[in-house]
């Protein structure tokens, strides 16, 4: 009997432990941010935080949550993205840390490469601004394109067009789905990794690694010294992340940190 009312006593005690650790709210898409921040629960409860992961399955809901509050912080996206986000929203998040670079790569069901691609190919790329240019500058590294100056360039801003290549503009998270319909597609790795596409195996051409498109953590201004997102930080940036980032995605995804 004492022993039972000890064990309950015990679990109890570990209960209301687990509830008196302080919050830490982040909002991530699934593969691989929600993966990572799983990971980092162990190191911030140590530390007496709570960590919980919403996820989202878009590029708008995850700033605007922690625009309003809803959230302490997010993480899916690279600066580019969120400096043009702010500008467009009006909105005031700021980069605090950069975790992993997720490198932007071609895909297709019909070729294994795209050296000699034939004329009209059409090609499916991200339609939000600054990962749609991203893709165009890949795609041109070995289709030719040229375009008249522009930050963030459309196919409006393309100037040279050997091949008459045909761009198709999509939200990023239906560019998997496109695969069968188009010759190729140019896809983030988020995304890609959600469809069982490896970037490094299952790609056609692949990003350079030395991209300065590397996956923040974000939060609204005024919160880059909150304790909660300094623990954030540290756990995230650890060894045990990095090592599980290397491990875990096969160098699919690289720790930029």
């Amino acid at each position: 009997m004492n022993i039972r009312i000890l064990c309950i006593s015990s679990l109890l005690g570990l209960f209301l432990n687990l509830n008196a650790l302080e919050t830490i709210s982040v909002a991530a898409t699934p593969v691989p941010h929600a993966e990572i921040l799983e990971q980092a629960k162990p190191i911030l409860e140590k530390e007496g935080y709570k960590l919980v992961i919403k996820e989202f399955t878009d590029y708008t809901l995850p700033n605007l949550a922690v625009d309003s509050g809803e959230v302490d912080a997010n993480f899916f996206q690279h600066a580019p993205y969120l400096e043009e986000f702010n500008k467009n929203k009006g909105t005031n998040l700021v980069k605090v840390a950069s975790i992993h670079l997720e490198p932007m790569a071609v895909y297709s069901k019909k070729y294994k490469n795209l050296d000699n691609i034939k004329e009209k190919a059409i090609i499916a790329i991200p339609n939000d601004p600054t990962n749609e240019s991203r893709a165009l500058d890949i795609i041109a590294q070995k289709c030719s394109l040229k375009f008249q100056n522009s930050n963030l360039k459309t196919p409006l801003d393309i100037t040279e067009n050997p091949k008459k290549i045909k761009f198709v503009e999509l939200k990023a998270a239906q560019l998997p789905r496109a695969l069968d319909d188009v010759d190729f597609a140019v896809i983030n790795s988020n995304y890609a990794l959600s469809a069982n596409l490896n970037p490094v195996k299952d790609s056609v051409f692949i990003e350079n690694k030395n991209s300065p498109y590397a996956n923040i953590l974000v939060v609204k201004a005024g919160h880059e010294n909150d304790p909660k997102i300094k623990a954030l930080i540290k756990a995230l940036q650890s060894d045990k992340i990095k090592q599980f980032i290397l491990k875990k995605y096969e160098n699919s995804i690289v720790p930029s940190f």
